[in-house]
């Protein structure tokens, strides 16, 4: 039973290769794109409707120098929320449920927010470090813990949102699961077992959304304190 409640955390491989490569792909082929006509579709026009508003809520708080970040930003929480989404399918592998993707993408991109602004702000970047009116006796204490509160950043990302969809995805089939075997015994407990493993499987669908919106959300606090 424990094998099996795991194994979807597993990477699958196909000949030697793993496939989070391939699932890593499939995001960008599923959004419409603008074609040659002067007017677009009902859908296009929504997407770009949903695309603007999401943009100028994140972009909006930061100086100029932070809107370049908005393509990178958006391009960023499609792929999120598309992978999140597609994981909640039957017999579909979940990329951000492993550790190796949420860190590879919430590393390097902390790491570019705390570069830019030593490069550019490297005054106020320090001064996060020590609070304004610090008490000379607690100054290396704060620098201690403010400077691993900023190491942990990275961390606290890639872990939020593997553990969110781990967690929702053990609890959907640990309910499956239970749901199928009331089922077989015909067992009228079954059909209320079904019930809420549907509004579940709804509130998943939700929490791929958030958890995606969170992580690109953060990483722009982060930025927003470097520009």
């Amino acid at each position: 039973m424990t094998l099996s409640l795991f194994d979807q955390f597993a990477s699958p491989t196909l000949l030697a290769v793993p496939l989070v490569i391939l699932a890593m792909l499939a995001p960008w082929d599923m959004f419409p794109a603008p074609g040659v006509q002067w007017l677009g579709s009902r859908l296009l026009a929504i997407q770009s409707w949903v695309f603007k508003t999401v943009t100028r809520q994140m972009i909006m708080p930061m100086s100029v120098a932070g809107h370049k970040w908005a393509l990178l930003l958006m391009s960023l929480l499609i792929f999120l929320i598309t992978l999140n989404m597609l994981g909640t399918l039957p017999y579909t592998f979940t990329p951000t449920t492993q550790l190796s993707l949420s860190l590879g993408l919430a590393l390097p991109l902390w790491l570019a927010t705390v570069l830019i602004g030593l490069r550019y702000h490297p005054v106020r970047s320090f001064s996060h470090l020590l609070p304004e009116s610090t008490p000379t006796l607690l100054i290396p204490v704060l620098i201690i813990i403010e400077t691993i509160s900023l190491l942990v950043r990275p961390l606290a990302l890639g872990v939020r949102l593997a553990a969110n969809l781990t967690a929702g995805h053990m609890i959907l089939q640990m309910i499956a699961s239970t749901t199928l075997g009331m089922l077989c015994v015909l067992s009228p407990t079954g059909l209320l077992g079904a019930v809420i493993l549907y509004l579940l499987a709804c509130l998943e669908l939700v929490v791929a959304a958030i958890q995606a919106y969170v992580f690109v959300l953060l990483l722009s606090l982060y930025l927003q304190e470097n520009v």
